[in-house]
């Protein structure tokens, strides 16, 4: 094998799995649906994992499973990526022979790297998704000798296949011990008694993976494992991996043969390029002529207007004037807005409305399709059609998905004149002015303070206001990115021990609201940048306090180690004793709301936490009711070094 470069990371992928894959992105399905399609395919997992790993994010090599990859990389890159490498393996010009290869190589990538997880869970190795990975990454060399046209290097990649997987590990960072368990997963099993946890699950999981009797030999080799519980899991693997084909329409029966399936995913790669050259601006207006460009027919558009539907655009002809109560619901275009579901009519049902729709449209039939997202109807589109009973054309329905989602985002304001700039810039700088005056004299008292206690209150002081600053620098310059540099790892404990004293003065003065602190023994590292971590921290326990009224507890509980799905998180709970979240914001929980708390506050509070958690690439969930409201937030812990990795997983051994 060639020493001087690693292969480039275009492999081919069964073009089932990117099918699925692009439509389950396109429909808006949550990432561990997406993420369950991708992990099965080796060809988009190194794509996946080669992006999330690179530089372009940040932090290179932390990323070590699927569900992480794709919290970093968020659905819409996602999405460009698989519509990318499904048109190169459009490009792809295989044979049927490599076409078969391609369907084994799939299966037994999938077996191996659900084999390398289940025994990891009974191993109680830490990291099931990491184990996973790697059985699903490591084979990837015969997956780059599919493709190679020269047999004396093919050969060669064959033979040399666990060393381009190490390689490939270390270079996207996965850490020594995943590059071992890819370099020894074909040593005998007699040499790897004194090795890694992740060596003996990647090795032990490829054998079993191959239904041969070395792996049953190799399970008791290895683990101690009885064959009656090996062949059990191997034959429970072996029915996940059948019936996840069946849901992908792959066949493991027989001969197999792309055709159908690459069909499919050319007219869904056309399609989707078409939406993509026909982007829905976030407006109903124009909504009407991109549907008839995209599918040939013509179109209505209706929007919301004080509570009836409106008509917003046309594709042809002259706009007339229409305004229209949406209740009762009798007509296709009502049906549709209220139901939230695509409403078809013919002659033979038409009520007047949807007779003066036909006319205006010029058609013999009409469907009406809402343009709506969960909990939010924007409007409906109406699209003429030749026939009676004809469906929507598919590409109809999904531009209306797209255009809502698009409708849902914060749409940005029109560019302010030069004036009303000017006297933007001018308050900015007049605020500025004071924050650097508190700044120096903050600056000034930290070298008088006689405690640590007072210096490090002042610390918090002068660090939020520089935040304060950068924050009014921004709205003074809305294009410019944030350059700062990633932050190293931030205690969690420490940070709440810090502030704790400013709540207690501001919010929690008196003695019938108190604030408690539950604070784990270990240290609770955390990757997160220090300034986004202070304001998740305030917004919550701003929000406690103020649900509390008179009186009232609020307690601060930290967690550390907390796994989840593979993963080491550190687990942050604001909780308080007050009356429960109204029914109206549980209902739109982390979306900008009214406020219940009276003046001065926008209701923006628990949207912009939800951004920030998201921004740390953590998780939070809310439990609320007469007893109280609890905020649970799962942070990245900082990673453990290979060396301690390795010392954690021995200890399971």
């Amino acid at each position: 094998m060639d020493q001087t470069t690693l292969p480039a990371i275009d492999l081919p992928s069964l073009p089932e799995v990117s099918l699925k894959a692009l439509e389950a992105c396109r429909n808006g399905e949550g990432h561990r649906a997406i993420a369950a399609i991708l992990a099965s395919d080796t060809g988009l997992t190194a794509r996946i994992l080669s992006l999330a790993n690179s530089s372009l994010y940040g932090r290179c090599g932390t990323i070590r499973s699927l569900d992480q990859a794709l919290l970093r990389l968020g659905t819409r890159q996602i999405e460009t990526l698989v519509l990318t490498a499904a048109l190169q393996q459009l490009m792809q010009e295989l044979g049927s022979e490599q076409w078969q290869q391609l369907r084994d190589f799939w299966r037994h990538s999938l077996t191996s790297a659900l084999l390398a997880k289940a025994l990891a869970t009974l191993t109680r190795y830490p990291e099931p998704a990491e184990a996973f990975l790697l059985g699903m990454l490591h084979n990837i060399g015969e997956l780059v000798a599919l493709r190679e046209p020269d047999p004396d290097r093919r050969q060669r990649l064959l033979q040399q296949h666990p060393l381009l997987a190490a390689r490939l590990a270390e270079a996207w960072g996965l850490g020594a011990m995943a590059a071992d368990a890819m370099r020894h997963q074909q040593a005998p099993p007699d040499d790897i008694g004194d090795a890694s946890h992740l060596v003996k699950l990647i090795n032990l999981s490829t054998r079993l993976a191959l239904s041969d009797a070395a792996g049953l030999h190799s399970a008791m080799t290895v683990f101690d494992l009885g064959e009656e519980l090996t062949l059990e899991i191997k034959r429970r693997i072996d029915h996940e991996v059948d019936a996840f084909a069946l849901t992908l329409d792959i066949p493991l029966d027989g001969d197999y043969s792309p055709t159908s399936g690459r069909q499919a995913l050319r007219q869904a790669v056309a399609e989707q390029a078409l939406l993509e050259q026909a982007q829905p601006a976030a407006s109903l207006q124009q909504a009407a002529a991109t549907l008839t460009l995209i599918t040939g027919l013509p179109a209505l558009s209706f929007g919301i207007q004080d509570d009836a539907l409106v008509l917003l655009g046309r594709s042809h002809g002259d706009l007339p004037t229409m305004t229209l109560d949406a209740e009762p619901a009798h007509s296709a275009l009502t049906r549709a807005y209220a139901d939230g579901q695509p409403a078809p009519i013919s002659p033979d049902s038409a009520t007047v409305l949807d007779q003066q729709l036909l006319g205006l449209l010029g058609t013999a039939a009409l469907i009406a399709l809402p343009v709506a997202t969960e909990g939010q109807s924007f409007g409906v589109l109406v699209l003429g059609l030749s026939q009676p009973d004809q469906p929507a054309p598919p590409l109809a329905t999904r531009y209306c998905q797209r255009l809502a989602r698009a409708l849902a985002l914060p749409q940005p304001s029109p560019s302010a004149p030069p004036a009303a700039t000017s006297a933007l810039q001018r308050q900015i700088h007049e605020i500025s002015n004071p924050l650097t005056i508190v700044r120096q004299y903050v600056h000034q008292l930290q070298h008088r303070a006689l405690t640590d206690d007072l210096q490090q209150d002042l610390t918090v002081i002068r660090e939020e206001l520089e935040r304060a600053s950068r924050l009014l620098l921004q709205m003074g310059q809305p294009d410019t990115p944030d350059t700062r540099p990633a932050t190293d790892a931030v205690e969690l404990n420490s940070e709440l021990v810090a502030l704790q004293p400013l709540f207690r003065d501001s919010l929690f003065s008196g003695d019938d609201r108190v604030l408690a602190l539950d604070l784990c023994p270990v240290a609770a590292d955390i990757t997160v940048p220090r300034s986004q971590l202070r304001q998740l921290i305030i917004n919550l326990v701003r929000n406690a306090a103020e649900a509390l009224g008179e009186r009232g507890r609020v307690w601060l509980r930290t967690i550390t180690p907390v796994w989840q799905n593979g993963q080491r998180w550190v687990e942050l709970s604001v909780e308080d004793d007050g009356p429960g979240l109204p029914p109206g914001v549980q209902q739109r929980l982390f979306q900008p709301v009214s406020s219940t708390k009276g003046c001065g506050h926008s209701g923006l509070g628990l949207s912009i936490t939800k951004q920030l958690v998201d921004d740390m690439e953590g998780h939070i969930s809310c439990r609320t009711g007469d007893s109280g409201t609890q905020f649970r937030i799962l942070l990245p812990a900082a990673d453990l070094p290979d060396h301690s990795r390795q010392t954690q997983a021995s200890a399971d051994d």
